[in-house]
């Protein structure tokens, strides 16, 4: 770890314990970019709380997408302002050809941010924007070849993200309360829940067999087995692109279930998860949610994915782990992070049992 930001800094920066020796003096408003989807800003969230602990009266922007600012405004918790990012090529999209538009960084560099934060990756694209916000400190991560700031952490593979940018906080002062978010419910979450679904029945469980990326899928006729075996009433949920997921569930069930498909945001969603004994899903979002607002999860995760982004206890939380380490289809490895990827999407969970999963939501449900 390192902090060339002047004399005075502390040896070891990433460690909680002297974390306190590192406070910025003066720190009125901080900035924090963390531009993606649902389950990456929850890993976020204990990293965020950190900050807020270290500097009570400031106020903390995200810097983050569109979604940020209509699912937190309003909302308790760590984050006081959301400013939604336009498209920016490895700031808040994925997509190439997304220059910083003009006057952007003009405009945030007059909220006068005294301390930028940055939680978003290596850094190649992440640095450079965080620079140009003139805050008076900079920290966050670094890869290899990435721009420096003021104060920062390497970026490596292998690492879980929210212990990554609880270090990061560190930097800068920030010392842990826990190690897993947890989110608020709020009155308009339980209005849109209500408006849409009506009461969810008593007993319910959740599915949820979608995941962005299709190598993080479990088979669809395996939840439905472990949905039939424990004898819930059953919601599937999942986005409207997720359709034929949530009816190959549904219908390979031989209990009913009701589908869940686009019906609901965000906000409804986190109220119909509160309302659930249990949601058992992939490695994905809507876990994350789940877990944050307080329901037992159990979920399905491929190993490399698990250590990056994995539940961190195990009371309430049971993810079962795929050790595969080879493509099914044409055995290519993915255990080494420098290998170049095959182009094949199948699952890479299929060795994950019915019988395992349904073991652990028994047990919770119990």
């Amino acid at each position: 770890m390192h902090d060339p930001s002047g004399p005075g800094a502390p040896s070891d920066l990433g460690a909680f314990a002297d974390a306190a020796t590192a406070l910025v003096g003066g720190v009125r408003r901080i900035a924090v970019l963390r531009a993606n989807a649902l389950g990456d800003y929850l890993l976020a969230v204990p990293a965020l709380e950190a900050l807020k602990r270290a500097y009570p009266g400031a106020r903390l922007t995200l810097l983050g997408r569109p979604w940020h600012e209509e699912f937190l405004t309003g909302r308790p918790g760590p984050v006081d302002e959301v400013v939604a990012l336009p498209p920016i090529s490895g700031v808040s999209t994925l997509e190439s050809g997304h220059a910083v538009p003009d006057g952007l960084c003009s405009r945030l560099r007059e909220r006068g941010f005294d301390l930028a934060v940055q939680i978003h990756g290596g850094g190649r694209f992440s640095n450079p924007f965080v620079r140009r916000l003139g805050a008076r400190v900079s920290a966050g991560l670094r890869a290899p070849g990435a721009e420096r700031l003021d104060r920062w952490v390497p970026y490596g593979d292998h690492h879980h993200e929210t212990l990554r940018f609880l270090e990061v906080a560190a930097l800068v002062g920030g010392v842990p309360g826990g190690l897993e978010a947890r989110l608020a419910v709020t009155a308009a979450d339980r209005a849109e829940l209500g408006r849409t679904l009506g009461p969810p029945p008593a007993g319910l469980v959740a599915v949820h067999p979608g995941a962005t990326d299709p190598r993080r899928r479990w088979p669809v006729e395996r939840f439905a087995e472990v949905a039939d075996r424990i004898g819930r009433p059953v919601a599937v949920t999942g986005t409207r692109a997720e359709l034929d997921l949530v009816m190959g569930v549904v219908t390979a069930m031989r209990r009913p279930a009701f589908p869940v498909v686009g019906a609901l945001g965000i906000c409804g969603l986190a109220a119909l998860y509160e309302r659930c004994d249990l949601v058992i899903a992939n490695d994905t979002g809507p876990r994350h949610l789940a877990a944050a607002v307080g329901t037992p999860t159990v979920s399905v995760y491929w190993c490399g994915n698990l250590i990056n982004a994995g539940p961190l206890s195990r009371t309430s939380h049971r993810p079962l782990v795929s050790w595969a380490t080879t493509c099914p289809s044409c055995g290519a490895g993915r255990v080494d992070p420098g290998a170049e990827p095959c182009s094949h999407d199948g699952s890479w969970v299929l060795d994950v049992s019915a019988d395992r999963v349904t073991e652990q939501a028994e047990d919770l449900l119990s």
